[in-house]
């Protein structure tokens, strides 16, 4: 659940706020910076951005979305899901042109909370979010091939789109290191078995010390002994970038039109894709510690984060599931967690971000591969392909598709259109408009039908329809069904089944009267529901029809039609 209140959680939090939550949040914070840490810079590189660009981004925009956040314990910084479309956004505007596409997200997003708009953002169908989720997790995988076999592209190739990088990874796949897959698959199995071994340690005590430390952490020492310790040849991230360990920079970028309007459909997908995200996150918070977010609040953070990541150096940033989950195991339980989660990686920037030059790529690589795995909902994917309806699928597979193949602005775009147009196409099937039929029937058979027409006394120069079902623009061809007899001088339609009525409807509703009209057919409506009486009256019908001529109940229409005659 969530509240639309529009105040901060830190403010809420602070009026009761004592020392003995600070030191769990003290604690907490520190941990999720721990494992923070190698996750940054591991996304940055997938997205093809120095490492420093991860940490800024968990700085800045962690403290800024906890600052401003509704949820009590959210971690945001840079995830997984962005990886791709950040990558593709660098490789054709540059840096600048990130930054610009994430200052307009961030713009969007404010909006969207100022709207109200926080319950809305997750009407995105459950198809299309696990299938370019999946995606995302394929291209991620084929994206770190290079690194983790230890390619050697030809002079020149440099892949960008993920089908170029499949071509490009067959094409080099005489150059594997060894060295290389031996240090990846060493780190992949740390990642993959450590959590388990700690687990089964019999003293509790030193079960709890091991699971404090990550995973991703573990492997990086692991990897940077099996490199520099035993002297294997393989490339480190200072072999192949620059590493810093300066303090972010305020940076305004330099945009014209052209980039305006080629960065802004990659805007909204960003500002969708966070909005998207941390919600879900907001949602697996709360039940983890029996919270309530404020849906609102949390859009205008994840905003105010985005604006100040992208002038400072970062990504694109949103709430992060597994830090957050983190956060809430280890104590956390208000937004100061997060704030010293993102104090802690300021001093870790300062003081060991030269050493990250010492981690080798097969590492990050590792790493890499499994936060893949577990992004990429398989069982749900499958689950879905197996139970859902057909229409459904085609969504689900499509969008995965468009995803690895094209990229997510493309897929969200096809995904959302065929949705619309599936959803559209079973809302019309749903919307039916019947004759009543007239048939005879003994006064022992009609009590027992008390709803049968053969109750009402139908003259001759009237005919009832039945409409079922929504009135909207993908299902106005039933009214165009409705026919009427010569002597037909009375025509009642009853809609106590429709819920909704739209513009287009009401038009044909327009047509319809006037083609009565034309043959001196009076028209009656019978038990016509709120949202359609309010769209008629608005529309001026109620008044062209005659108010007289809309009646609460059958009964009051049949009278109505028997005085017309």
């Amino acid at each position: 659940m969530s509240n639309d209140k529009l105040k901060p959680m830190l403010f809420s939090n602070m009026k009761s706020y004592t020392k003995a939550q600070f030191l769990h949040d003290l604690i907490a914070g520190i941990i999720v910076a721990i494992i923070a840490l190698p996750l940054s810079i591991a996304l940055a590189l997938a997205s093809g951005v120095g490492p420093q660009q991860g940490i800024y981004t968990a700085i800045v925009a962690g403290f800024l979305i906890s600052f401003f956040g509704g949820s009590r314990i959210q971690i945001a910084g840079p995830t997984a899901a962005f990886a791709t479309i950040v990558a593709g956004i660098v490789a054709r505007n540059g840096m600048d042109g990130l930054v610009l596409a994430t200052i307009l997200a961030g713009i969007i997003m404010i909006i969207f909370g100022l709207l109200r708009l926080g319950r809305l953002i997750r009407i995105i169908p459950y198809t299309i979010t696990t299938g370019f989720t999946a995606g995302i997790a394929v291209t991620i995988v084929i994206g770190q091939l290079k690194d983790f076999f230890g390619l050697t592209y030809a002079a020149g190739l440099s892949p960008i789109e993920t089908t170029e990088k499949i071509s490009a990874f067959f094409a080099s796949i005489s150059t594997v290191n060894v060295q290389a897959v031996i240090v990846g698959l060493v780190c992949l199995a740390i990642l993959i078995f450590y959590p388990g071994l700690c687990r089964k340690i019999p003293n509790q005590k030193v079960a709890h010390i091991a699971g404090v430390v990550p995973p991703s952490l573990l492997a990086v020492f692991a990897g940077i002994f099996m490199v520099k310790g035993l002297g294997m040849q393989v490339n480190t991230i200072g072999d192949l970038y620059t590493i810093s360990s300066a303090l972010p920079a305020f940076h305004v970028p330099s945009f014209n039109l052209s980039m305006l309007q080629s960065v802004m459909s990659d805007a909204f997908v960003i500002a969708i894709l966070a909005s998207i995200e941390s919600l879900l996150s907001c949602v697996v918070a709360d039940s983890m510690i029996n919270s309530h977010h404020r849906s609102n609040m949390e859009l205008i953070a994840q905003g105010i984060g985005n604006i100040g990541s992208a002038l400072f150096g970062g990504i694109p940033a949103t709430g992060a599931i597994a830090r957050t989950a983190a956060n809430a195991k280890n104590g956390g339980r208000t937004p100061v967690a997060g704030m010293v989660h993102a104090i802690v990686l300021l001093l870790v920037l300062v003081v060991l971000m030269p050493y990250a030059a010492l981690i080798p790529m097969p590492t990050i690589a590792a790493i890499l591969f499994m936060v893949a795995y577990n992004m990429c909902q398989w069982r749900p994917f499958v689950h879905l392909c197996k139970t859902a309806p057909k229409s459904d699928v085609i969504v689900l597979v499509l969008t995965f598709v468009l995803t690895v193949v094209f990229d997510l602005v493309v897929a969200i775009e096809f995904g959302m259109l065929c949705a619309v147009l599936l959803f559209l196409k079973r809302m019309s099937e749903q919307t039916e408009v019947h004759s009543w039929k007239y048939v005879e029937q003994d006064e022992e058979d009609a009590q027992a039908d008390p709803d049968s027409i053969s109750l009402r006394k139908v003259p001759r120069h009237v005919r009832v329809y039945e409409i079922n079902g929504p009135l909207f623009f993908g299902a106005t061809s039933c009214i165009a069904d409705i026919s009427v007899k010569e002597y037909t001088t009375c025509l009642i339609l009853r809609m106590r089944s429709v819920p909704a009525l739209d513009a287009t409807a009401l038009r044909s509703l327009e047509d319809l009267y006037a083609r009565c009209k034309a043959h001196g057919i009076t028209i009656l409506f019978s038990h016509v529901n709120e949202q359609p009486m309010h769209t008629m009256e608005k529309a001026g019908f109620v008044e062209l029809v005659g108010k007289e001529n809309f009646c609460d109940h059958i009964d009051a229409a049949l009278e109505r039609a028997a005085q017309l005659r």
